[in-house]
């Protein structure tokens, strides 16, 4: 690119100047990064976006398209942010000064450590930064740093750093302007010191400040021999800079939660880091830190503040259906500041093509999605993507250019005698804005134009000719080199492209629970499925001396259909390994002679039943809020790439009415038979349910199939549950499809718009579930209320259910009511408590969470302080892979804690016929070596397989509760029922003789773990019978005695059958009988993580 120059247009047929100030003008000041480089950029007379001003002055840093959406437009205070989308108007009268500034900030971005643009290849990742960037960060910073924008207490400490950073400042002058001694000498490290620093200097006698000279002297003369470069210089002055100040990286709103109770302050703090998450207000959030990655949807309305006509915009931070948390910002211009703020750094680290609302889109965005054209992501990313998608001749990806603003590239494939071969070609936009492509005589004012002209001709590429044939579009949380990774936080989520693969595992490999016969009680018929009858009954489970009735569903396979049976039990292992509280939940199958679905039972029926009876007096607003609901769910399932292929009405099935001014709330039940076993008449019959690509091949069902089936749903939900379509015959129906026809538009323009583009007969052009929420929620929340659905008892009776709703969202959400804890089952029982599954359900109607909770017995003073301090621990910790603190409950019986339910439970019981090989147990994230050093310092007394839960997502496994730290209490008082569960033996040497818990025995503790894994839960090489084997039945002292000297003599675990022996060796490490020869958590890492890469290599 050219250098700017007083007669190089900015923006064309515009005014423009690099340096002005006169009125009638916006000016974008830029931080010096070199002398002589341009400092401000001046616009004059029309409108301009805060993403065209930026990127003009992108390139007049030299900044790339890769680390554009690093940087953002703010006021000269730095009070507020603009969206990209921001429209600035330049008049005569008016002046406007802007700043161009690095926003987006990941601590730890400065190597490839921590923080790492992704790469198909982990030794292939690359910084997040490239030279002009860093250039640009570190002139920024030197400005925040000399101009007190940073707050320094500036005690010894701090003053020392300053004085370091000086020398930094002074050495890079130094180098980067090759100046004389002379000149050098003459410049003073006051001028690199922020202004306080200097009068505070000032105030000091003569002989200190001598003193300070003659230090930072002595400094100069012992870098002046550094062979650095510049850029190296820079790179230290950041990170000691990052390491003074590391709370700068934060932006912290205020606002107010309008779910605050009376007497409550409803004033809070908002604060967003891209290093870590979002801390957001908690009435409403029970765990008020959540991850960026982890929000799916952020929806806003406009509210009347109180004492006066201003409007307040209300923003609504959603990480899950059930927690939400709102806040109210004072002005608009705060409120999209904030959004915009979460919606980059979402785009930065999960998925670089989504947007959380209209609001604060980017334009560029907005233009990419509707040419299907992705950012400015490398070509090894665009061939890998082809490759992906199949390497179709013809096959192509549309990309901006990685190096220039105004150029766009398609990668095509083409096929040669070789195979497969992958061609470039170059799309210009000029200052016009017209679009050039070589092979093409005439330009075109729009890339879509272009493009479709393109289809049919001939093109040539380095020689060769090609053509287009199909698109490979953006894929929701596609990875590439636009994506952040950052280490200290969860994992890069998966993208959901690859499907689960259905009816492609084996009876062996399906899981869920099974239920014995003897257990359940058989009630009414309700109706018959396609394969299966429906029953009402009851489940029976008897824990100790009390019997639990849950009322259940059971969905009895149909004998005749043996053929089904497998695809039946796949679909119940699907949704046995799934928890969402829009999803039914199983129970487990019953094998006693027929195949038995036991599912939850859903009192009201299926959705479509309800609609047809009910008629026209089903507001709007209620068929949005269901339609919002099973989005949610829909999202769940494409999120971990599981595919439902059986979605309408009437499996979507209504827990709640929502009478009395309450939200419904449905639950989807499960797919049933798959498709891919049905006919083509059984498919024909499902028509416009089913997808039409999967019609023609039953091959294509994919996520994209459950999107032309949710737009089928809503438009049946909002036509009253009826189907026209579905009663004609069978020639119609397929001609239907074969004409590639609609379903009538609604009379709502957005929700026929939204059934349009979820029905696309070209399935990657159908949006993402995440986008439909968002589309759903701008439908929902809009600054306009649909009165025609309210009449005004319906309007007294919301009002009331808004007051009770604020009046719970005052009280302490992690306190929960005993009398609402419904028991489901029990998960298992340990040394000193049980734990069960219930369902927490305040409001009695079966749509509370999920919760696990352990009970403690025989409850003393002393356990019960111990349990407070076990709450009061798992509280302060927030991991992914420590199981979630949900709650306490103090009934009059026993006390109890609620944590988040895990899909597939405790990981002991699980582990034996699961997975049948080592390298499954070697990943660094399969590990749990990831847990402990989380901790800090926490110590736990115990670290079995048994306290692992596994959530489904990859097989990632958590850690359970602590057990109570006073060990020598609770043994003598409560001794385990068999000497074989004792935990004790599991226990480091000197947890046993001198009651020490520390860091050490927890690697003791782990290493058991490993032992565990390696034998698969095998009882006849557990820890417990080993050991025993060991004492030979010598009953002559104490158990615990036994066991201790038998460690004294330096006795360990035997080597598991066909361990590998790097494995065994970190055992051994970890049960040095001295504790400073253990490793510690943070060596092992990195040991397990080179095992792992060396058996998958």
């Amino acid at each position: 690119m050219a250098p700017l120059g007083e007669d190089t247009p900015l923006i064309e047929q515009r005014s423009y100047s690099l340096s002005s100030s006169e009125a009638g003008s916006l000016q974008v000041l830029l931080c010096p990064r070199s002398p002589g480089s341009p400092q401000v950029l001046t616009f004059f007379f029309g409108e301009y976006s805060a993403e065209e001003l930026c990127v003009q002055a992108a390139k007049a840093c030299g900044i790339l398209p890769v680390c554009h959406a690093l940087f953002a437009l703010t006021t000269e205070d730095l009070s507020c942010w603009f969206p990209p989308n921001h429209i600035f108007t330049v008049e005569d009268a008016t002046s406007q000064i802007l700043l161009y500034r690095i926003r987006f900030f990941f601590p730890n971005w400065l190597g490839l450590e921590k923080c790492y643009r992704f790469g198909l290849q982990k030794d292939r990742a690359n910084a997040i930064l490239d030279f002009p960037v860093l250039e640009y960060l570190f002139a920024q910073s030197r400005n925040d740093f000399i101009s007190g924008r940073m707050n320094l207490t500036l005690n010894l400490k701090e003053q020392g750093e300053c004085l370091s950073l000086a020398v930094l400042d002074l050495t890079r002058m130094d180098k980067e302007q090759g100046l004389t001694l002379r000149a050098f000498s003459s410049l003073s490290y006051k001028a690199c010191i922020p202004a306080s620093f200097r009068r505070l200097i000032q105030s000091l006698s003569f002989m200190t400040r001598k003193r300070y000279r003659q230090m930072v002297r002595r400094a100069l003369q012992r870098v002046a021999s550094c062979q650095a470069d510049v850029h190296f210089i820079m790179l230290k002055y950041l990170m000691d800079l990052e390491r003074l100040k590391p709370t700068r990286a934060s932006e912290t709103f205020e606002g107010q939660a309008p779910g605050a109770a009376a007497g409550q302050d409803p004033n809070c703090l908002i604060h967003v880091a891209g290093d870590s998450a979002i801390t957001l207000p908690p009435p409403t959030l029970t765990d008020s830190t959540a991850n960026l990655t982890s929000i799916y949807c952020i929806s806003s309305g406009a509210v009347a503040a109180v004492g006066g006509g201003q409007l307040v915009r209300t923003h609504s931070v959603h990480t899950s259906p059930s927690l939400t948390s709102e806040v109210e910002f004072p002005t608009l211009r705060e409120a999209l500041s904030f959004v915009s703020l979460v919606d980059g750094y979402y785009r930065l680290t999960t998925d670089a093509h989504h947007y959380f609302c209209k609001e604060v889109a980017p334009p560029q965005l907005l233009e990419n999605i509707e040419n299907q054209c992705h950012g400015p992501i490398t070509s090894e990313f665009a061939v890998n993507k082809l490759k992906m998608e199949g390497s179709a001749p013809g096959s192509y990806v549309l990309r901006q250019s990685p190096q220039d603003f105004n150029n766009f590239l398609l990668t095509v494939c083409i096929q040669t005698p070789l195979g497969p071969d992958y061609k470039g070609c170059l799309i210009h936009r000029d200052l016009s804005g017209n679009f050039f492509l070589s092979g093409l005589s005439q330009p075109h004012s729009s890339l879509r134009q272009l493009l479709v002209s393109s289809w049919g001709c001939e093109l040539l590429a380095d020689g060769t000719a090609l053509s287009l044939s199909s698109c490979c579009p953006p894929r929701p949380k596609e990875k590439s080199n636009l994506i952040i990774v950052r280490r200290d936080c969860s994992q890069l989520p998966p993208s959901p492209a690859q499907a689960w693969p259905q009816s492609q595992r084996q009876l062996s490999q399906m899981m869920f629970h099974k239920i014995p016969a003897d257990s359940l009680e058989w009630h009414e018929n309700l109706g018959h499925g396609t394969f299966t009858k429906i029953y009402r009954g009851s489940r029976l489970d008897k824990v100790e001396r009390e019997t639990h009735k849950v009322e259940v569903l059971l969905k009895v396979m149909d004998g005749t259909h043996q053929n089904c049976i497998e695809s039946f039990l796949e679909a119940a292992s699907i949704m046995s390994q799934v928890s969402h509280q829009h999803l039914v939940l199983l129970h487990g199958v019953c094998m006693a002679g027929d195949s038995i679905m036991v599912q939850e039972f859903v009192r009201w029926g299926a959705l479509d039943t309800h609609l047809r009876k009910c008629g026209p007096l089903v507001p709007a607003s209620w068929k949005l809020q269901v339609a919002k609901q099973l989005s949610y769910a829909l999202n769940y399932l494409e999120d971990k790439g599981i595919i439902h292929g059986n979605i309408s009405s009437k499996k979507v099935l209504l827990a709640r009415k929502g009478a009395g001014g309450s939200p419904p709330f449905i639950k989807l039940s499960d797919p049933g038979v798959s498709p891919t076993v049905l006919t083509k008449e059984m498919l024909t019959d499902r028509i416009p349910w089913v997808a039409p690509e999967y019609l023609w091949d039953t091959k294509l069902l994919s996520l994209e199939s459950d999107k032309w089936s949710f737009g089928a749903t809503l438009w049946e939900i909002f036509s009253g549950g009826t189907m026209p379509i579905s009663t004609l015959e069978p020639a119609k129906k397929l001609q239907f499809y074969k004409e590639k026809q609609q379903l009538p538009a609604l009379k709502w323009t957005e929700l026929a718009t939204l059934i349009g583009q979820c029905m696309e007969y070209t399935p990657h052009l159908r949006p993402s579930f995440r986008a439909i929420i968002r589309d759903l929620n701008s439908l929902i929340t809009s600054d306009y209320e649909l009165l025609s659905d309210l009449s005004p008892s319906a309007m007294a009776a919301r009002d009331g259910l808004w007051s009770s709703t604020h009046q719970m969202a005052g009280q302490d959400p992690t306190l929960f009511e005993e009398r609402h804890l419904k028991y489901i089952s029990l998960l298992g029982k340990g040394n000193f408590g049980s734990v069960e599954l219930c369902r927490y359900d305040p409001l009695g109607d079966n749509t509370g969470a999920l919760v696990a909770v352990k009970q403690l017995q025989n409850s003393g003073p002393q356990q019960l302080r111990d349990f407070q301090r076990e709450v009061q621990i798992l509280k302060a910790l927030h991991s992914d892979f420590i199981v979630k603190y949900r709650g306490v409950c103090y009934g009059p019986g026993e006390p109890r804690w609620e944590r988040g339910a895990q899909d597939e439970g405790a990981l002991n019981p699980n582990r034996s016929h699961r997975w049948g090989r080592h390298e499954e147990w070697a990943g660094p994230d399969r590990f749990p070596s990831i847990g402990p050093p989380f901790w800090s310092g926490s110590r736990r007394q115990e670290c079995p397989a048994r306290e692992l839960g596994v959530g489904h997502e990859r097989k990632r496994k958590r850690w359970g509760t602590f057990e109570f730290s006073s060990f020598p209490f609770v043994y003598q008082q409560t001794l385990p029922p068999s000497p074989f569960s004792s935990p004790f033996l599991e226990y480091a040497p000197e947890s046993l003789s001198d009651n020490i818990f520390s860091r050490e025995s927890d690697v003791w503790s782990f290493g058991v773990v490993l032992y565990e894994l390696y034998t698969y839960s095998d009882k006849t090489h557990s820890p417990s019978e080993e050991f025993f084997r060991m004492m030979a039945c010598d009953h002559s002292m104490p158990i615990l005695c036994h066991l201790l000297e038998l460690l004294t003599e330096g006795r360990r675990l035997p080597a598991p059958p066909g361990c590998p022996e790097e494995v065994q060796e970190i055992m051994r490490s970890c049960w040095a009988s001295n504790p400073k020869d253990r490793p510690s958590f943070c060596a092992l890492s990195p040991r397990l993580d080179a095992l792992w890469a060396g058996r998958r290599g």
